[in-house]
């Protein structure tokens, strides 16, 4: 199964608008954009969620949360979660001690067959099919069923 489109976790988006650097000085920032350069010149979809806007709301303004996503204004997806993964997330960060943020954004993604780019060592809060780590990015996808 080939997945075309990316769900980029709040962290990297916040990474790259301010140039943030990890905790042994990587250039997390750097690492970020050039993600998104890839994905944005092989014109792969880049979905955003409301969760994601939500949480960018938090520490920035509109006009600067625009601006993070104007460059990729022509590859962008909105997803609004449904009532049933909010209660499922919900459930999911009782049971496991996990923000509720973190598993809904991995369950949207396992629904909507995407793959969630993250840095957060909560993640997964699923048991992933496929991992793939590169430069302290950890790409996850969800093939249904996967929360029994």
């Amino acid at each position: 199964m080939m997945f075309e489109k990316y769900l980029i976790d709040t962290s990297i988006w916040i990474d790259i608008y301010e140039d943030r650097k990890g905790f042994h000085n990587e250039p997390l920032g750097d690492y970020a954009l050039k993600l998104l350069a890839t994905i944005k010149s092989q014109e792969i979809v880049i979905v955003l969620t409301d969760l994601l806007l939500r949480e960018l709301e938090m520490n920035y303004s509109l006009p600067e949360i625009n601006g993070m996503f104007k460059p990729f204004e022509k590859i962008t997806e909105k997803i609004i979660a449904t009532k049933e993964e909010r209660e499922e997330a919900k459930k999911i960060a009782l049971e496991r001690n996990l923000p509720p943020g973190d598993a809904l954004h991995a369950i949207i993604a396992r629904d909507n067959k995407l793959i969630l780019v993250t840095r957060d060592n909560s993640k997964p809060p699923l048991e992933p099919n496929l991992r793939a780590e590169a430069r302290g990015f950890t790409a996850l996808a969800w093939i249904g069923g996967l929360l029994g």
